[in-house]
């Protein structure tokens, strides 16, 4: 029988065993030092030739102010400041080529067409997202949610229309579409019950079905998210696809449940749905072994994003407020650890079943995507055989995308767009979820330099 049962509490590691036809594709890396190409070393300033001049210098400003821990950690509260004193235009008309353009889009169809036609021209491929932002204490009618839904259905719409790039990909907020209190809820009950994946499949075809542990309410408001999210799984399906967001320990097993029940529905012939393991936390190798065993139980393709994490500071904080062992790994060597580890695993599955599992590494650590790139070839896959890509956040880390891309990877970047206005909380939390990324960007700001004192005849003297 199917085990369509899903109960993160019960969650147990998986060990994955490769058949023989992949074990003898496998590289002796002793062997052949010089398995990757030197440019892998990301030491090469000539990544930034297809920068214009000035879009070095905005990026050696933005990146530098980035480097004061004081002006990052207080960003929110120093732009709401500025908003005051300059009013909205003039914040505007300062934000928008600086800080905004390095990180954002543009703000309508046209001004998004622009810079995805230069990202393609450039052999990456954007991922768009909706810059939506919602918390506990932030929740709003049904009215807020259908408009939300209303946002995605039109990112599909231009992710799929738009000849950028080929096998387009977007981001899901799935607490934009149901209330993050109702996942905070769903948690809570599903550290002692299980929910059954069938039932979560039945309500988002249009039946009226009972959720245990809900009132008339919470049931009502559930019933109405998940048929959000089927149709926007039904305008992506074949044609883009969608990586659902993590977010907090606190929620995240009713966000991973709910995926998961999409990808029950729509992932039977290749991974439309995706989900994404944060590696900084300790529990997160358990996941996804766990993933990977539903995923031939019911079955179903699976399509992961793998990130380190972006929320450490609240989820020590709130640990600790509440009494609770800290979620998140020690020290960074132990969540390089369990990303490498992660990494691994995924990369094992896919080189069993390429047609079953795909992954995209999102990482800006150098590292972690040379161990990706050097396993890639002791298993013999394609650079671009469509199973593995690579991820970076717009306006960071160019040095390494644009040196994967060269260098025939598939490669994509997280693109929001919108308004200033509509951006700026977006921006606040990834300058404060990122912040020991921005402040360590060194190396990406000195190639920058000598890129930058190339054109202006200073490379002798760099």
């Amino acid at each position: 029988m199917l085990c369509s049962r899903f109960r993160p509490s019960l969650l147990r590691p998986a060990s994955l065993r490769l058949v023989g036809t992949v074990a003898s594709r496998r590289t002796d890396v002793e062997k052949q030092p010089e398995l990757l190409s030197a440019s892998l070393a990301f030491e090469d300033p000539r990544a930034f030739r297809v920068k214009s001049f000035w879009e070095l210098l905005r990026a050696l400003g933005v990146f530098r102010l980035c480097s004061f821990p004081v002006l990052v950690n207080n960003c929110g509260k120093l732009m709401s400041i500025a908003r005051t004193l300059l009013g909205r235009r003039g914040f505007s008309l300062v934000l928008r080529p600086t800080v905004y353009a390095q990180f954002v889009a543009g703000e309508n169809e046209s001004e998004i067409c622009r810079s995805m036609e230069k990202m393609s021209s450039l052999g990456m491929r954007p991922m768009l997202a909706v810059p939506i932002e919602e918390d506990l204490g932030q929740s709003a009618g049904e009215k807020r949610y259908d408009d939300n839904m209303e946002a995605m259905l039109e990112c599909v719409r231009m992710s799929h229309s738009n000849a950028w790039s080929k096998d387009p990909m977007m981001q899901l907020k799935i607490t934009a579409l149901i209330s993050p209190e109702l996942c905070v809820k769903l948690t809570t009950l599903m550290a002692h019950q299980s929910y059954d994946l069938s039932l979560l499949v039945r309500a988002m075809d249009g039946e009226e079905v009972t959720f245990p542990g809900l009132d008339e309410n919470e049931a009502a408001h559930f019933l109405c998210g998940l048929r959000r999210l089927n149709k926007i799984a039904e305008a992506s399906v074949n044609k883009v696809r969608v990586l659902g967001d993590a977010e907090y320990t606190y929620m995240n097993p009713a966000l991973s449940l709910v995926t998961m029940a999409m990808m029950k529905k729509f992932n039977q012939e290749s991974a439309w749905i995706w989900n994404t393991y944060q590696c900084y936390l300790k529990e997160s190798r358990s996941l996804l072994s766990e993933a990977l065993r539903l995923s031939r139980t019911e079955p179903f393709c699976l399509g992961v994003k793998l990130v380190r994490g972006a929320y450490m500071d609240k989820e020590r904080k709130l640990a600790q407020q509440e009494g609770r062992a800290d979620p998140v790994h020690q020290s960074w060597e132990d969540t390089n650890d369990s990303y490498n580890g992660s990494l691994n695993l995924m990369l094992e599955a896919i080189a069993e079943k390429p047609e079953k599992y795909r992954i995209i590494i999102a990482t800006h650590n150098e590292e972690s995507v040379r161990r990706a790139t050097k396993r890639m070839v002791e298993l013999g896959m394609d650079k671009d055989g469509g199973s593995v890509c690579f991820g970076q956040l717009l306006g960071m880390c160019d040095h390494v995308s644009l040196t994967l891309a060269q260098e025939g990877y598939a490669v994509y970047k997280s693109v929001p767009y919108g308004s200033v206005d509509d951006t700026l909380p977006y921006l606040v939390r990834r300058a404060q979820e990122n912040r020991t990324v921005l402040q360590g960007i060194r190396k990406e700001r000195d190639l920058l330099r000598r890129e930058f004192k190339r054109r202006l005849g200073l490379s002798g003297r760099s």
